[in-house]
């Protein structure tokens, strides 16, 4: 995540749950990833922010790696595990600040249930599943990050990954335009993103709609209007594929 990006979320992170849009896209996106979870796995989600999405998924699955680059959300994401009869099921969660570019970084290689470190000499962790929400959007360099996650995932594991769909010039009412520093494409299209993921070595990759979002947006470009502005449809990709 770039520099521009970390500054900005952390700025946001106190108040990054109380964005509906936000919690609502989180909310749709789970039913996308459920039919992927298992009690059996172990997942990570990059870009977690302040652990949302993490903590829906984390009583379907084995244990959640939660990763972001920006202190700000971790910070937001460990006092909510550590406040006392809060997310009693996400025990099984390990928030992890990171800019993950070494699939074997030393950050990762912690026990997530018991919190300990990996003994000596312990194979580097891997992953039955990755998982990013509205994330993409924000990366300049696709392609590394999408090796970086083929790298995290043992053999046979998956990733699944969703973002806004670039659907034309309109798509980028997604933001309000003074939110716009770090945001490197407005949405994802469906062909380049199945290339990049299938250059990473990814098999069965598919790219499907996941959900819609209706989403206030401005009515003209900075015109800051946002609660009186316009409301648009935006169409949610899910892409996925298999590590052989």
């Amino acid at each position: 995540m770039t520099e521009p990006n970390q500054t900005r979320f952390n700025q946001e992170a106190t108040n990054w749950d109380s964005n509906p849009s936000v919690v609502l896209a989180t909310e749709l996106a789970v039913k996308s990833y459920l039919p992927l979870c298992d009690p059996s796995l172990d997942i990570l989600d990059l870009g977690c922010g302040t652990g949302l999405l993490s903590l829906l998924l984390a009583p379907h699955v084995r244990s959640v790696t939660a990763v972001d680059s920006a202190p700000g959300m971790i910070d937001v994401l460990a006092a909510k595990l550590s406040l006392s009869g809060s997310h009693q099921n996400a025990q099984n969660v390990l928030p992890v600040c990171a800019l993950l570019e070494d699939p074997d970084d030393g950050r990762l290689q912690i026990n997530p249930l018991t919190k300990a470190p990996l003994a000596n000499g312990a194979p580097a962790r891997e992953f039955d599943l990755v998982v990013s929400h509205l994330v993409l959007h924000h990366i300049p360099d696709l392609a590394a990050v999408f090796k970086t996650i083929f790298g995290l995932l043992k053999p046979g594991g998956k990733v699944a990954v969703t973002d806004f769909e670039d659907f034309g010039p309109e798509a980028r009412k997604f933001h309000p335009e003074s939110k716009m520093d770090g945001v490197e494409r407005h949405g994802i299209k469906r062909e380049d993103i199945r290339k990049i993921i299938e250059e990473a070595g990814f098999e069965g990759v598919t790219v499907e709609t996941a959900f819609e979002l209706s989403k206030q947006v401005e009515s003209e470009p900075g015109k800051r209007d946002i609660e009186n502005g316009w409301t648009m449809v935006f169409p949610f990709l899910i892409c996925s594929g298999t590590k052989p």
